[in-house]
């Protein structure tokens, strides 16, 4: 899944390719992708690209009429074509979800693996009119996010800080794969519950987020989309490296799977050396 760090970098590209461009063309090949009606994708056509800019995981492009928006969710991603192929679109044929040419004939297409398809694309006049942005919280790289406004956000909830901070509406942009790695930073459990912890383990947990996603976008920053995905695989210390040696304490890498998705972690610098219950195996042993 595309989070902050992947996704500011996709955005730095497009504005550096877009912006002055006019849009010839956009096709819409999975209607469920489409999640607004009003003004319609025709509506872009004719448009030039006024910038684009990052709200949490959505990826903002802004014309001279409404703004293209979309979340590449699970298993989306970004297409890039100095030259848009002529062979027509097929609906339900096709992994692609949404096509747009430009007027020197470059264009890209958004695409979606699997079956469970949740990619969503909004043609709006406002991103506010978009529900997910609209609901996101604080953007932990914002000059604004404190390590005090941090703090407040963990007060009183006696929620697992694995959750918190996956939840966008606490914190926007942050995934499954970097709570992974900023909370193996910190030396903190996936479990701990964020209402608990002490000022120290506010300070630690502060600075490894902050530091974990600036390395991150740093490491994005001016990467086709096409090397995006390695460059965040390889930047990975635990998310994806079950098996693996813990780059910190040579410990086994171990997961924690659930119904959709696993969480990675290290028991010597995490969790005391506790291994955690994989609640799937749980499940079946009952």
């Amino acid at each position: 899944m595309p989070e902050m760090p992947e996704v500011q970098g996709l955005v730095d590209v497009l504005r550096g390719r877009l912006t002055g461009h006019r849009i010839t063309r956009a096709t819409v090949s999975a209607i469920a992708a489409l999640k607004t009606f009003d003004p319609p994708v025709d509506a872009l056509a004719g448009r030039t690209v006024t910038g684009a800019e990052r709200s949490g995981k959505f990826v903002v492009l802004s014309t001279t009429g409404p703004h293209l928006v979309f979340h590449l969710a699970k298993a989306g991603w970004l297409r890039w074509y100095d030259e848009v192929p002529a062979t027509v679109i097929r609906p339900g044929k096709t992994p692609i979800a949404l096509r747009v040419v430009f007027d020197d004939g470059f264009g890209f297409d958004l695409t979606e693996a699997g079956t469970k398809k949740s990619l969503a694309v909004y043609v709006v006049n406002d991103p506010q009119e978009v529900p997910g942005i609209a609901r996101l919280g604080p953007d932990p790289l914002d000059p604004s996010f404190t390590r005090d406004v941090f703090a407040g956000l963990l007060a009183g909830r006696r929620t697992q800080i694995k959750g918190v901070l996956r939840d966008q509406s606490v914190i926007a942009g942050i995934g499954n794969a970097y709570s992974d790695e900023i909370l193996h930073v910190a030396r903190m459990s996936p479990y701990a519950l964020a209402a608990g912890l002490d000022d120290g383990e506010v300070d630690r947990l502060f600075t490894a987020l902050t530091e974990t996603l600036t390395d991150a976008v740093a490491a994005a920053s001016g990467k086709l989309p096409a090397e995006l995905k390695d460059a965040k695989r390889r930047g990975m210390r635990v998310h994806g490296r079950r098996g693996e040696p813990c780059p910190v304490c040579g410990d086994e890498v171990r997961s924690v799977f659930f119904a959709d998705n696993s969480l990675e972690y290290c028991a010597t610098c995490q969790t005391d050396g506790k291994i955690l219950a994989d609640r799937r195996l749980s499940r079946l042993l009952k």
